[in-house]
């Protein structure tokens, strides 16, 4: 748990919740972050290994993450401990149990994340009416099924040709986490003329270096497969980080790039579509390298943006528009900073963020 006070800062976490209700079987956490430019939002996250301290450092990367994109919101986060695979009726009962449970924390809008999706959030709005990512039949804006993430981070990516010797027509892309942000991106990369060569899930990986076919993998794994079972895939799901490309997207867990494993990288840029996927050690032995290294929390901001688009009324068209105007200049401003300054984007982008929060909590009258 987080009371003894390790992780606060003059920027929060303004509450931090431990859930946990034995005969309902639920154990969470809720992390909100701060809501200096209003309420947080931020994706409840399922997992069998999830933990307090990976909940804090998501909210606070939400707080960040918003701010670069100048939403009226703060960050927060939460983390339910169960298997995303389990039964849909005990995963509905164990998510309205949640959603009760977080009832009166009202500074904080559930959105989807890694174990949950546009279903989980109709059942959460069905509890507490506060949740984003709804299905559109709810009239939500379902970011999963439109590829939000994964659009935002196509357009980072765009924009960050003018900052290094990528270039997007011909570039070889490696994904790891061939899920909901990952087959978005490199179907929007495709388009733009890049090539997959390399994608990976859980369960292994499979590499073409004349190019894989997207859209066959997207409907391979809509099929309940895998991978592993694609033609020409296998089990050694980590072998996606020897594959010789230009652009390499950790779209899946954090921590995924780390000291000892970083040097195997052979890609000229690093494009974050999950959140804090690399270790600081490992991104600070990329920049070294001269590796392009596109920080989370400016490059996949796609998510939220669309998910305030939703909770303030707006439509998909909307969302869209805001998430390629807004990628596309904060993510010029962030490099652009860096390449001024002489530091590394993340750095950037956090100096950015922090003030902008600053600014804000200067607004409130608890700030």
């Amino acid at each position: 748990m987080l009371s003894d006070f390790r992780f606060l800062d003059e920027a929060g976490p303004a509450k931090v919740v431990q859930i946990h209700e034995p005969a309902a079987g639920l154990k969470a956490f809720v992390v909100i972050d701060n809501v200096a430019a209003g309420p947080s939002i931020g994706g409840l996250r399922m997992g069998l290994e999830v933990s307090a301290e990976e909940c804090f450092r998501l909210a606070r990367a939400m707080t960040f993450k918003n701010a670069v994109a100048g939403l009226p919101h703060g960050g927060g986060k939460s983390v339910l401990v169960g298997d995303p695979g389990m039964a849909d009726a005990e995963k509905e009962r164990l998510i309205r149990a949640f959603a009760c449970a977080a009832r009166d924390l009202k500074d904080y809008i559930v959105g989807p994340d890694m174990g949950t999706n546009e279903r989980c959030m109709a059942w959460v709005h069905d509890e507490i009416g506060r949740a984003v990512g709804l299905p559109a039949v709810l009239g939500g804006i379902p970011l999963d099924e439109i590829g939000a993430t994964g659009f935002g981070l196509a357009t980072a990516i765009d924009v960050a040709q003018e900052f290094c010797d990528v270039r997007l027509d011909g570039a070889r892309i490696a994904v790891q986490g061939f899920g909901a942000v990952g087959k978005h991106a490199a179907r929007f990369l495709v388009e733009k003329d890049a090539i997959l060569v390399a994608a990976s899930d859980s369960h292994g990986m499979v590499a073409n270096a004349d190019g894989l076919d997207v859209q066959a993998l997207i409907d391979h794994k809509a099929g309940g497969e895998n991978l592993a079972s694609f033609p020409g895939g296998s089990g050694e799901r980590d072998a996606i980080l020897d594959v010789d490309c230009d652009i390499w997207i950790p779209a899946a867990r954090p921590d995924v790039l780390t000291e000892d494993n970083v040097g195997r990288l052979k890609a000229r840029m690093v494009a974050q579509g999950a959140n804090i996927p690399a270790t600081p050690g490992a991104e600070s032995a990329l920049h070294q390298r001269g590796v392009l290294v596109l920080p989370d929390f400016a490059a996949n901001a796609g998510g939220v943006i669309c998910a305030s688009v939703e909770h303030h009324g707006g439509n998909c068209t909307l969302a869209m528009q805001s998430i390629e105007e807004k990628l596309t200049d904060n993510t010029r401003t962030v490099l652009q900073h860096a390449r001024d300054a002489g530091t590394p984007p993340r750095q950037a982008a956090l100096e950015i963020a922090e003030a902008r929060v600053r600014e804000a909590m200067a607004l409130r009258r608890w700030g």
